[in-house]
């Protein structure tokens, strides 16, 4: 019993020798061998559209998508909570249709700035009818009668006339964007700001509704941050977002 280890031993090491040297020899192939393929992903068009984003300010982007994430979980969610707890729907639905009657007037700008004829004519006809007849568009008297909403910002209109969206950005608390789109929101919010100036209301009361739009804009929006399940949602959204405004931009 003494040496049948040692022969043990070194029978295995020369199996192991005999082993390796095959494994690396190289085999020899049949003429009619048909050489290895490797089958491609079902998602390839979608992991093709992922690698043409442009996206240099991806650090940047993360961080602020995860920042947005814990403010929106902390702050907007449970304003939005507290807000439909004690506001009845047919007030929701007033402020709502309250906020998009002010948004037409700069639907109405850009579709003119477009050259949409048909889209000016039919903002600016819903803006009458629900200004008046809504009683300054509390109610969408407009829709029922055929009037469908639009919607023309001046990211569009940029875009329209050939003018490159630029990276992918994300802004605090109002997420996805991208370069063009953030410097075209300050023209939008100019002309929303002059239609509030003509309520006459005094600063904090403007305060007030700004906030209120806040909220309303929130309520209206389902998605939640996190809740996709999947662990690359912030490629998926940069994806949606980018898509969805190639779409308003080329109908």
């Amino acid at each position: 019993m003494t040496d049948f280890q040692p022969k043990a031993f070194r029978l295995l090491v020369v199996t192991l020798l005999l082993l390796l040297s095959a494994c690396s020899s190289k085999p020899v192939l049949e003429s009619n061998t048909k050489a290895p393929t490797v089958p491609l992903p079902e998602n390839v068009e979608q992991i093709n559209a992922h690698a043409n984003i442009v996206d240099p300010f991806e650090g940047f982007n993360r961080r602020m998508y995860y920042f947005n994430a814990k403010a929106d979980k902390y702050v907007m969610i449970p304003a939005v909570r507290g807000y439909k707890a004690i506001t009845p729907d047919f007030v929701e639905h007033g402020v709502s249709n309250f906020f998009d009657n002010l948004g037409e007037i700069a639907t109405f700008a850009n579709a003119l700035l477009q050259f949409k004829g048909g889209v000016a004519l039919e903002t600016l006809g819903r803006f009458t009818v629900n200004s008046t007849l809504g009683l300054a568009g509390l109610f969408d008297v407009a829709t029922p009668i055929g009037l469908q909403q639009q919607n023309e910002d001046f990211g569009q209109t940029l875009g329209y006339w050939g003018v490159s969206s630029g990276p992918y950005l994300v802004l605090p608390i109002l997420g996805p964007s991208t370069v063009r789109d953030t410097l075209a929101s300050g023209v939008d919010m100019v002309i929303f700001n002059a239609a509030v100036n003509e309520l006459g209301l005094k600063n904090e009361e403007e305060l007030v509704l700004s906030t209120l739009r806040a909220i309303d804009t929130r309520a209206r929006l389902p998605f939640r941050y996190y809740s996709t399940g999947s662990a690359f949602e912030y490629e998926k959204v940069r994806l949606l977002y980018l898509k969805y405004r190639e779409l308003l931009i080329t109908r």
